[in-house]
């Protein structure tokens, strides 16, 4: 299967990283990269009452990024298109997605600081967690030959399953040939906890049922100094982090444990849609004995 990753595109270091190594992947994987550009993120057109003309116009003015970017995409090591739009929209992301069908979203993880609020990829993971995309966000340590060997799936004690979007992702990380560890963490010893979080990953079609997974448990007296402490101490080169769909309604980005992690992983974080089990979809088999 090839995989498509859409990586939000400009001439900064943070996005520029995030290209190498998101080519480096999809070169590995035998994928296709999509370099989307756009001069802002945000939830509300502003060409909404100026008209289409305007939109028009200033994309007219992208005539010489769009080429330098074009030139740029047949330097790649994968084969790669260029898409560019003046403002990444919600109305938009349903439409980019079934154009190319991404794996996932790849961002430039700006380095921490006021400076940091003003970019176009801020909005973007915003707006991209709102929709429930999966996010791969490239921290500023990352070079393009740290490709995922060592996974770190964070999990907790509730049973989920994947959000529609998350199925190329997870097919993904199944293609990696990687290891896998599942943490949970927790302030005391939780033998039960770790259990379940390991029952919950391995039922949820994350990675394949004949997968090997090793199990983790971390004491910390936060999720996300436990997470990264687990991280460092198996080697991990990727963090993937379950975004519950509970979380997109009650909890300010900022405060959340995602956050947390997001501020201070050297590492690449792998933002995963999922559901509650309760939420899942019935498979035929279990459709005809539910009917049965």
């Amino acid at each position: 299967m090839a995989f498509t990753f859409l990586v939000l595109a400009s001439f900064y270091p943070p996005e520029q990283r995030a290209l190498r190594y998101a080519d480096a992947l999809a070169s590995a994987q035998g994928g296709h990269l999509v370099l989307l550009h756009a001069h802002r993120a945000s939830l509300y057109d502003p060409y909404m009452f100026a008209g289409e003309a305007w939109r028009r116009q200033e994309l007219a003015q992208d005539a010489d990024a769009a080429a330098l970017l074009r030139e740029l995409a047949g330097q790649l090591r994968a084969p790669a298109t260029v898409e560019l739009m003046t403002d990444l929209l919600p109305t938009m992301l349903p439409a980019l997605t079934q154009r190319y069908a991404p794996a996932l979203f790849v961002l430039g993880l700006p380095a921490a600081g006021p400076e940091a609020a003003g970019q176009v990829s801020t909005a973007a993971l915003e707006l991209l967690r709102a929709a429930q995309f999966p996010v791969l966000l490239v921290p500023e340590a990352t070079t393009a030959a740290d490709l995922p060997q060592r996974v770190l799936i964070a999990a907790d004690r509730e049973a989920f399953g994947l959000a529609p979007t998350s199925e190329a992702a997870a097919g993904l990380l199944q293609t990696l040939g990687a290891d896998f560890t599942v943490a949970y963490v927790s302030e005391v010893e939780d033998d039960a906890g770790c259990a379940r979080a390991l029952r919950a990953v391995q039922a949820s079609g994350v990675l394949a049922p004949e997968t090997t997974v090793e199990l983790r448990g971390c004491l910390a007296p936060d999720a996300a100094t436990g997470l990264l402490g687990a991280a460092e101490e198996v080697g991990a080169d990727l963090l993937v982090l379950l975004a519950r769909s509970r979380s997109y309604l009650g909890e300010l980005f900022h405060r959340s444990v995602t956050a947390a992690v997001i501020e201070r992983s050297t590492l690449p974080v792998l933002l995963l849609p999922v559901v509650e089990a309760d939420a899942v979809p019935l498979t035929a088999d279990l459709q005809q004995q539910a009917q049965g």
